[in-house]
């Protein structure tokens, strides 16, 4: 009803009295409610036999939206500079305020301009830590302007320090064991800091090599009694995933997966949302792709739901630890509801 252009993209919706399908921000007249069909793209739009309007092109989003181009120009330009530019030089750069720049740039990418920078050189780190002879030359290499700022974000960047890092995780401590629950194998491990993965499989040596792939050089120990203590929880909540378990955890991932896995974590049991519900949550609803890839992400099974996500139909989606696992959880979370 708003006509708001930041849902161009995410959905479109048809009038079944015309035959015609538009996007969200059509300035068209307003057809009546029950006459209202949504569709999550133009495709589906097409096969139910709509046809796109000829006013707002809503087959076209993206290739024809001035918009996209210049924040894809955007990015481009952050990717190419030396250290993060700010709010204002982008702004300047684009003839827009600051204000209007950081809303379109987020509507578009999910993240602000900032977060945006903060990634790509996060990634430049990653790259050059495995490249560059010393730590110091990685660290401007990756558009840090001080060592000092640098280390201060380490712990959140690589989740080690950077020398460990380096040596692909070597002289880290990581704590797992591998069991058995109703769903199968169930691998549980945990940092200093918390619980880095939860992975569910049939295969007790698959699950164990996966994680020997994250942490090629760290060292890996058996898990004690008090660690066994915290198996034991894990494996509670895959029984009963309907229960409330604080676990402490030990995940990282860039600012966009992050936001979603925190909105993951606000579903209630018993509840299914969408994936493109969880983009207008984040407030980033043409971002549902990204979403979807945040879900598909998610290292620790069970302890952040992203079993609770289904296609916006009620359909169940892919899931990391397969489907007939996500079935399972939803119905127990169902029946205990």
């Amino acid at each position: 009803m708003a006509r708001n252009a930041a849902a161009d993209g995410s959905f479109v919706y048809a009038v079944r009295t015309t035959g015609v399908f538009c996007r969200p921000s059509c300035t068209s007249r307003r057809a009546r409610p029950e006459n209202i069909e949504f569709f999550d793209s133009a495709t589906d739009a097409k096969q139910a036999g709509f046809r796109p309007c000829r006013r707002c092109r809503p087959d076209r989003i993206g290739s024809t939206d001035p918009r996209a181009d210049l924040v894809t120009a955007l990015c481009r330009h952050i990717e190419a500079a030396e250290s993060p530019p700010t709010l204002t030089a982008l702004a300047q750069r684009a003839g827009l305020s600051p204000f209007h720049l950081h809303r379109i740039f987020k509507a578009a990418t999910g993240v602000t301009p900032k977060q945006y920078a903060d990634a790509h050189r996060s990634r430049r780190l990653h790259a050059s830590l495995g490249r560059a002879e010393r730590v110091t030359d990685a660290i401007y290499n990756a558009g840090f302007n001080s060592s000092g700022r640098f280390y201060d974000q380490a712990p959140a960047l690589l989740g080690m320090t950077p020398s460990r890092y380096r040596a692909g995780g070597e002289r880290i401590r990581i704590r797992f064991a591998i069991g058995q629950c109703s769903l199968g194998a169930i691998l549980v491990a945990a940092s200093e800091r918390g619980i880095c993965a939860i992975a569910l499989g049939d295969d007790p040596d698959a699950l164990a090599r996966d994680l020997q792939d994250r942490f090629p050089r760290a060292e890996l120990i058996g898990g004690d009694a008090e660690f066994e203590r915290m198996v034991a929880r894990v494996v509670g909540l895959v029984e009963a995933p309907a229960q409330a378990i604080d676990l402490p955890l030990d995940v990282r991932g860039t600012a966009f997966q992050q936001r979603v896995w925190q909105a993951l974590r606000a579903i209630p049991a018993g509840y299914t949302t969408s994936y493109s519900e969880i983009a207008r949550q984040i407030g980033s609803p043409t971002a549902v792709r990204a979403v979807a890839h945040a879900v598909a992400s998610n290292p620790v099974a069970v302890a952040i739901p992203c079993h609770r996500v289904v296609r916006a139909n009620g359909a169940l989606a892919g899931y990391r630890w397969g489907v007939e696992r996500k079935r399972t959880l939803l119905k127990r979370e169902a029946a205990s509801a």
